[in-house]
């Protein structure tokens, strides 16, 4: 009998309401892999990327029909007192200091590397990326970081957030350092967090006006956006609201989406993810998504994401479990997709973090063929696999 939980349930595409779906392509990237997949509305695969690497987080179709994807970078020479070749060991897992874009064929157009990014990296499709990475706080301003769980440091040490934007040559255009910048005594880390990574900034977005960044910080439960010019936090939602959120987007309405995980939130012992749009002038929740059935059916601890279609429905990424899913505005599910490509992570150390064979996600992004010229090509001469 088959062991694993999620196999034995089924893979693949579980079930489509074509009347109500957007339809289109979704991308999707498994954790434990260095391959990027299409798959149409049917959960057929359209196409495939064979990557510089395994997968740091996720992948993005550019404008250009280009694939900007994050990987991970070789492991240093150097290592920590802990005996880990990164800066601590969960960095083996969602560093993605390699960031490339990639011609449909797979081949590298452009890639530049910070051995430190992580997380998110957002590329412009000119050349320039906008992305997150990290620098060693001293001993003593290690201390000074607020929360957390006391002694859970990496030699004595506080990794920081950064946030970098380069151009097409790797130039510093501008920058942003937690360290410098944010308040510790109103952004503390979380009583359960470890003190190795802060604040955990996992997605990083330049807002369409130019002026203002968007930013998620799971490690202190917050969304902020940042005002480019002087560096300062204009806006806020913090943990009142959100649990250890992640991916916050800026909708065309000007409101933000924001996949809220739900670990330890506060006021509430049972455990639940949402999608959450809010109003970006009165802060308050305009639409929100659970599963309708019963909400701890829909829960992923850590990851996920949320993107808002043209016709008004969302679609969800269950990362955890490599769940995908498409609901209308109303919440009804009408796709819906488990990632079938399992497989052990190939490093020591990430394999001892998480046993056994995975089939997580970090994101998941939809497209409509119009987006993706190439690929409509491609089913015209190939249209056995359309």
């Amino acid at each position: 009998m088959e062991q694993n939980t999620l196999k034995r349930r089924g893979v693949g595409l579980t079930g489509v309401d074509k009347q109500h779906s957007f339809g289109g392509f979704t991308l999707f990237c498994p954790l434990t892999s260095d391959r990027a997949h299409l798959v149409d509305i049917d959960g057929k695969e359209v196409h495939s990327w064979k990557l510089p690497g395994r997968i740091g987080r996720h992948a993005r179709i550019l404008p250009n029909g280009n694939l900007a994807v994050n990987t991970l970078r070789p492991a240093p020479e150097q290592t920590t007192a802990d005996g880990g070749p990164y800066p601590f060991p969960f960095f083996n897992k969602y560093g993605g200091g390699v960031m490339s874009e990639l011609d449909p064929d797979g081949n590298v157009v452009r890639q530049f590397t910070d051995h430190l990014g992580h997380h998110d990296q957002y590329h412009y499709g000119d050349g320039r990326i906008i992305y997150t990475s990290l620098e060693a706080l001293s001993a003593e301003d290690s201390a000074k970081v607020i929360g957390g769980v006391p002694g859970t440091e990496i030699d004595g040490i506080t990794y920081t957030d950064t946030i970098r934007e380069v151009d097409g040559d790797g130039n510093l255009l501008w920058q942003w350092k937690a360290s410098e910048r944010l308040p510790r005594d109103e952004y503390s880390l979380q009583p359960h967090y470890t003190r190795e990574h802060y604040p955990l900034i996992n997605s990083v977005l330049p807002l369409r006006d130019g002026k203002h960044i968007l930013i998620s910080m799971r490690s202190v439960s917050a969304v902020v956006i940042l005002e480019r010019f002087t560096g300062n936090i204009v806006w806020k939602v913090g943990s009142d609201v959100l649990a250890q959120q992640h991916n916050a987007t800026e909708m065309e309405n000007g409101n933000i989406l924001i996949f809220d995980n739900g670990t330890f939130r506060n006021g509430e012992s049972i455990t639940y993810t949402r999608a959450i749009e809010v109003d970006r002038t009165t802060k308050n929740i305009v639409w929100e998504y659970r599963d309708r059935s019963q909400m701890l059916y829909f829960f992923t601890p850590f990851m996920g994401s949320a993107q808002r279609l043209a016709n008004g429905n969302t679609l969800l990424c269950e990362s955890a479990f490599g769940r995908v899913f498409e609901v209308t505005s109303d919440g009804y599910i009408c796709w819906e997709f488990i990632n079938p490509h399992f497989a052990p992570y190939p490093d020591d150390v990430t394999a001892n973090i998480f046993p056994g064979e995975s089939n997580a996600l970090f994101r998941a992004y939809r497209y409509s063929l119009e987006e993706v010229p190439w690929l409509k090509q491609k089913l015209v001469s190939s249209p056995d696999q359309n």
